[in-house]
């Protein structure tokens, strides 16, 4: 990714705001004439896939699986943390499981690219998306953004006790204990971190970042509460445990939506939150690359977006889903604007930002 990442998504987020005033109560419009659909809406060769992810929480794994099932697709789904499911795919590089993954950040992918993980390959939705926001050269491809939220319950804090920003966690003793950090293998928990980090780079710091940086990090991780294994940390924050979190946008309005939670608001920092664009790709030595490739056609087309993003509340990539979002992605994304990350860097240092915060600040 560019540093001009932020005024892509910028432009992007403009375009879904003004494209269409279709609700999420609309059906999919234009999927005869789009260009997409005549592939994607044809038979699936026989076969079956495996297909990984960090997005099949929540009930989005039997939900996909169904709906591919209607499709013609046989899918099993593989759901772990961004980081967690990088590393098992690298693991296996030699005895490849899987066929397609999805959900993955752009971080996540280059690491996966770097080692000959990919198979490159156009999409036939791919002209229904900004391809600056994927792979120049063709590797993985965008499909749902997502901003990053810090949230908050507001029965406990309004907008003058909230924190302003992820710096007053780490810096304030008032919210000691009180957030919680999304377990450190997860896509949402590293990029939160990335925004942190990314104010404090410094070429002559320890892997790029100043000692300020790293005092901050630490300050923000022994201040908080990690995520543990089952641990219901939206439950925690609804209930007053513990009224704080880091959350994706479309897991906040789903949240609110299947719990009725109403005490639930969310920061916007001045200098913005971070946004990651979730890809989808094939992995170079599936075992059924034709099968593979139908199903990305299939789930990145601009019907099936769009009923994604209805039932899950994301936000689509592809221009004919994202005229369609509901109003209340709308009111998100009204409110949030993106902070400016060099995504590049960020990819080539993750590992070892990661391995320095596991080791040296995560207290057991």
């Amino acid at each position: 990714m560019k540093k001009t990442f932020g005024r892509l998504i910028t432009g992007l987020f403009t375009l879904m705001l003004i494209a269409g005033c279709a609700n999420g109560n609309s059906s999919p419009t234009g999927s005869a004439s789009s260009p997409d659909s005549a592939t994607s809406d044809a038979a699936a060769p026989a076969g079956s896939l495996v297909v990984y992810t960090n997005s099949g929480g929540d009930g989005r794994d039997v939900w996909l699986k169904e709906q591919a099932k209607e499709a013609g697709f046989d899918i099993s789904i593989v759901n772990l943390g961004a980081g967690d499911l990088a590393n098992r795919a690298i693991a296996e590089k030699n005895n490849q499981v899987a066929d397609v993954v999805f959900g993955l950040n752009p971080m996540e992918y280059e690491r996966l690219k770097r080692e000959d993980l990919l198979l490159k390959y156009e999409p036939v939705w791919s002209s229904g998306v900004d391809k600056s926001l994927g792979d120049a050269e063709g590797y993985y491809y965008p499909i749902v953004t997502q901003p990053l939220l810090m949230i908050y319950n507001t029965d406990q804090f309004n907008g003058q006790t909230a924190p302003k920003d992820w710096t007053d966690l780490a810096t304030n003793p008032a919210f000691k204990d009180k957030y919680t950090i999304l377990s450190l293998g997860g896509g949402t928990s590293k990029s939160i971190l990335v925004g942190l980090i990314s104010r404090y780079l410094d070429e002559s710091g320890e892997y790029g970042v100043s000692a300020e940086g790293w005092d901050m990090v630490k300050k923000f991780i022994q201040n908080g509460h990690v995520q543990e294994e089952g641990e219901d940390f939206f439950g925690n924050l609804a209930n007053g445990k513990r009224p704080i979190a880091e959350i994706w946008g479309s897991g906040l309005l789903q949240f609110n939506s299947e719990t009725g939670a109403d005490n639930v608001d969310f920061v916007v920092p001045d200098i913005g939150v971070p946004y990651t664009v979730e890809q989808t790709a094939i992995f170079k030595n599936s075992h059924n690359v034709e099968l593979a490739k139908k199903f990305v056609d299939w789930f990145g087309s601009a019907d099936v977006q769009a009923k994604w993003s209805k039932q899950f509340g994301t936000i689509p990539v592809h221009k004919d889903a994202a005229s369609q979002v509901t109003p209340e992605i709308k009111a998100m994304l009204e409110r949030v604007h993106p902070q400016q990350i060099d995504w590049k860097n960020a990819s080539e240092k993750i590992e070892m930002w990661m391995e320095k915060i596991q080791l040296e600040f995560v207290q057991s």
